[in-house]
């Protein structure tokens, strides 16, 4: 049932993401070569643009929460023991995962609250604005139900193995290369070469 939703959400998140953003982009070339060539600029273009790369930000952002993509600064995790760190990770997640729900929440309301006032797009036909502002609770609690298995997955994983694998460690593991693979030569060179980045840039790798 959870797997079914999971999998339902990321094709909503990623879906959208990748027609909002080609979309959007479709949709401003398209007004440039008319105002350029043309002299003819489209007055609703500006707007559709900025409503189409909106709903992909906020989508893929809630996308992003299932990549684990989001800039975390692990250095702090790094230096204190495994214990501290794993309470660490799900108080920071535990605070990530309220902040998203109370935002879906009156993100919500403050869409009921649109549609009570009738409020209305100028330049795209009259359409109803709460369809523009139902992005912010439907990614939002997106976002939320992602962290949520984090913090499934946080409290299921043993502290001594919560932080054993570094962001871009876990990227090179997506990309089929093992790091605790020490008979490669390459991949010894590659976790080493990963590792100095790392200090070097603070885990923003």
């Amino acid at each position: 049932m959870f797997n079914i939703i999971s999998i339902i959400i990321g094709h909503i998140n990623q879906k959208i993401a990748a027609i909002g953003i080609s979309a959007g982009v479709a949709v401003a070339f398209t007004n440039v070569v008319a105002r350029y060539a043309f002299d003819a600029s489209l007055v609703w273009a500006t707007e559709l643009t900025i409503f189409l790369f909106l709903w992909s930000v906020f989508f893929g952002a809630a996308y992003c929460f299932k990549k684990d993509a989001h800039i975390a600064v692990t250095v702090v995790l790094d230096i204190v023991p495994s214990r501290i760190a794993k309470i660490m990770l799900f108080v920071s997640h535990m605070v990530t995962f309220i902040f998203l729900s109370t935002i879906s929440y009156y993100g919500y309301h403050y869409m009921l609250l649109i549609q009570e006032l009738e409020e209305k797009s100028i330049d795209l036909w009259d359409l109803p604005m709460e369809y523009v502002y139902a992005v912010i609770p439907i990614s939002f609690a997106f976002g939320a139900y992602r962290v949520a298995e984090r913090i499934i997955v946080i409290i299921k994983t043993p502290h001594d193995k919560i932080v054993n694998l570094s962001e871009a460690q876990m990227v090179l593991s997506e990309l089929g290369v093992k790091s605790d693979d020490t008979t490669n030569k390459n991949v010894k060179e590659l976790n080493d070469m990963v590792k100095e980045v790392e200090k070097k840039t603070g885990g923003l790798l």
